[in-house]
């Protein structure tokens, strides 16, 4: 077979090239989809079992995917023992089926710090992932759950928000799950885990999963498998996924960067409230819900809403069709509450229209990405011998002030680049 005939131009040199490469032996296969009239190429090298082959694909984006998606997966797989593949078998067809105990043991395996587990987890992952785009693409392209994120300082009612409006949901026929994240002690890595016992009502409905995680001293407070147990969520039928944060530093910045819309929840305080909130966190609201508008508090609940309007008119848009809105809601009468999810579908509807969430979805996904590498560097910077080794020494210097914390970092920094 001539293959250069088969492309075109610009593909020829390519090919002539990956002919010529020295050592380089590979069989060729064409294999073509009468649906989408494209012609694939394969160029797989005659490597040992266990290597990558390499792929080269004249077809649509959304095939190249699919097929990327499937050699990544099956490269992960090789690895595994019998056992392992039907465990990893097990979780995702029960996942898939919507068996709750099995969403549970997934999300546990992605929560784990053994670093086989972590193995495993990727590849539940990989093929989860494939499952949810073929999905997606039996859907129009539309994605297949609404996620949002929760935050607010304490006290502003979050869980009693959530145990509410969650019943709303499920009586309305959508299959809810709860993402709690729980802050951890710094000094023993405890958590309460307290939002699961506050959400009572909720927690028995079989159509909401509520899962409460600790941060495990994540910065912002969400923890850094949060996106792989939305995405878990998504692949057991839950159709909304809400977030719910600490509520306090960074995590509301955190959720931002993995949630559809965010939703902050402030409750009708005294004094200067404008002054207690961060600017940014109102920057990035989507949404403000001002709670516990009732009985004695519905006045302050008022002036605060008029005072949040006023505020968010003066700052800059995050979206090209979707202004902020602010509304008083009570989880204890259920006041605003409707009301506030037509806000929240007249969102999610304008935002899919227009394009933007599709791209702020795919903007998340390279955040999610450098968030991970960021973490694993700092954990294979901290493990290295010569680091590990100095860093007991540098941090007392540093402690005793006979070293600036800027010239301990640099020593180091040093010590882990020369360590070959």
């Amino acid at each position: 077979m001539n293959i250069p005939k088969l492309l075109p131009h610009p593909h020829q040199r390519f090919l002539k090239g990956l002919f010529r490469a020295p050592g380089h032996h590979s069989h060729f296969t064409i294999h073509t989809s009468p649906p989408l009239g494209s012609g694939i190429l394969c160029a797989q090298p005659l490597t040992p079992p266990g290597l990558h082959c390499a792929k080269w694909m004249l077809l649509s984006n959304g095939l190249r995917r699919k097929l990327c998606v499937q050699a990544t997966l099956k490269a992960r797989t090789e690895g595994l023992s019998d056992k392992e593949q039907r465990l990893v078998d097990k979780l995702y067809t029960g996942l898939i089926q919507g068996h709750r105990a099995c969403l549970a043991e997934a999300i546990t395996l992605v929560e784990s710090t053994h670093n086989r587990k972590k193995e495993l987890a990727q590849v539940l992952l990989q093929k989860v992932l494939a499952h949810h785009r073929e999905q997606e693409q039996l859907n129009k392209g539309k994605p297949l759950a609404f996620r949002v994120g929760l935050s607010g300082p304490p006290g502003a009612g979050k869980s009693t928000f959530i145990e509410y409006f969650g019943k709303m949901l499920t009586e309305r026929g959508h299959k809810l799950s709860v993402l709690a994240v729980d802050p951890s002690s710094c000094t023993s890595g405890g958590s309460l885990l307290g939002d699961k016992t506050r959400m009572t009502e909720l927690s028995r409905d079989m159509n909401a999963y509520i899962r409460p995680s600790p941060t495990s001293g994540t910065l912002g407070g969400v923890t850094r498998t949060t996106n792989e147990a939305i995405l878990l969520c998504e692949g057991g039928g839950y159709d909304i996924i809400l977030i719910e944060t600490v509520g306090v530093g960074q995590s509301e910045f955190a959720v931002a960067d993995m949630v559809d819309m965010f939703v902050l929840l402030l409750p009708p305080a005294g004094g200067d409230e404008l002054q207690g909130i961060k600017r940014g966190i109102i920057e990035m609201a989507d949404l403000v819900a001002i709670t516990k508008s009732d009985g004695d508090l519905i006045v302050p609940a008022r002036r605060i809403q008029a005072e949040y309007v006023s505020a968010l008119k003066l700052l800059r848009k995050r979206s090209g069709v979707w202004r902020p809105k602010v509304v008083r809601i009570s989880a204890k009468t259920g006041e605003g509450i409707t009301e506030m999810w037509d806000k929240m579908k007249e969102f999610q509807d304008l935002m899919l229209g227009s394009g933007e969430l599709n791209a702020r979805r795919r903007k998340q996904q390279k955040v999610w990405m450098w968030n991970v590498i960021q973490e694993n560097m700092l954990e294979h910077f901290k493990s290295h011998p010569v680091v590990r080794e100095q860093i007991p020494l540098l941090e007392q210097k540093v402690l005793s002030g006979a070293l600036s914390p800027g010239l301990a970092a640099d020593l180091l920094l040093k010590a882990f680049k020369s360590r070959d």
